[in-house]
């Protein structure tokens, strides 16, 4: 197999052997295999998963240019063709038809924000710092935080801060930052941890600084996060071939109820009358199942959370495609 661990790595993929042990079986049983990285990131799971099989093409998406670029070059000793597409993940379905793909053998799509947006201060994500407010994933187009904040008003952005976030003090909060109207990380986090009452800090305590849920949120909506997951839970799972996989990785309850339900939807047999004359082996099949060892979904060993803390609220659903 291919050695690609000289390649750089700034960023340590969650769930990475878990995902290999998922998806890297359906790669390696025939030699014109295609996987598709939906959420390519820097790379790190398409990498990992070169060095266990060695497909006959990968496709890589991911609506970052940057974090493309970057991909690039992490993955240019790669074993086997790949092409690169800058676009949403929502888009699959329609990237894949552009150049004649009609199925694949596995998807995978990591869920979480990728270090380079989280760790680069001026990309507008994290508090940890003072830039612009944007939390774009693909800064080229589309709304950022600010522009977003400079025009809401409170009871929408309550619905955004209480729906996306789970935030206690929803209004509280919202209430402030209509009033500031704020455009930078650091004067958005200032305003949320003032406004948030005394009670909701103590229940955070130090580990949880007050203004993740809000930054969550926000970004969720700018992003349409939750759409995308919609448009790829309805696209991806058709363009498996029989025996290929779907993996994907939540890194909150929004996602990952999403998933759930939808895996369930899918690999559940087909409703039929009760009361109908009919025997047990003629009973029509699903489509989709969930491989037993994935059915309720995989989280992070103990060793993985101690040595990359990013990775403690991530959970890995697979689901498979058994019939045409």
């Amino acid at each position: 197999m291919a050695d690609l661990s000289s390649a750089p790595d700034a960023h340590v993929s969650v769930l990475a052997a878990e995902v290999v042990q998922a998806l890297a079986p359906p790669l390696a049983a025939t030699s014109d295999s295609i996987l598709v990285d939906a959420t390519t990131g820097l790379g790190g799971h398409t990498l990992r998963l070169l060095e266990a099989a060695t497909p006959g093409l990968t496709v890589l998406l991911d609506r970052d240019t940057d974090a493309l670029a970057l991909a690039k070059e992490r993955l240019n000793s790669a074993p086997c063709p790949l092409h690169f597409v800058h676009a949403p993940f929502s888009a699959i379905a329609s990237e894949l038809a552009a150049v004649d793909i009609e199925t694949v053998t596995a998807i995978v799509a990591d869920l979480g924000v990728s270090s380079i947006q989280l760790d680069r201060v001026e990309r507008g994500f994290s508090f940890r710092g003072d830039a612009a407010l944007d939390m774009r994933m693909d800064p080229s187009r589309g709304e950022t935080a600010a522009d977003v904040l400079a025009d809401i008003q409170v009871p929408e952005l309550t619905s955004i801060l209480a729906k996306y976030g789970n935030e206690p003090d929803a209004r509280r909060i919202a209430g402030a930052i209509v009033k500031m109207r704020p455009t930078t990380t650091a004067a958005l986090a200032d305003i949320v941890t003032n406004a948030m009452t005394g009670r909701q800090r103590r229940k955070l305590g130090l580990r949880i600084h007050p203004a993740t849920r809000t930054f969550q949120a926000l970004r969720i909506h700018v992003n349409d996060e939750l759409g995308e997951l919609q448009r790829l839970l309805a696209d991806a799972p058709s363009l498996l071939a029989v025996g290929g996989r779907l993996g994907i990785i939540t890194f909150h309850s929004l996602e990952d109820r999403r998933v759930k339900h939808r895996f369930r939807e899918l690999s559940a047999p087909p409703q039929l009358p009760p009361h109908l004359p009919i025997l047990e082996s003629e009973r029509p099949r699903p489509k989709f199942s969930l491989p037993s060892e994935f059915a309720r979904g995989v989280t992070p060993s103990t060793a993985e959370l101690d040595a990359n803390p990013r990775s403690r609220s991530a959970r890995l659903r697979v689901l498979q495609r058994d019939l045409p």
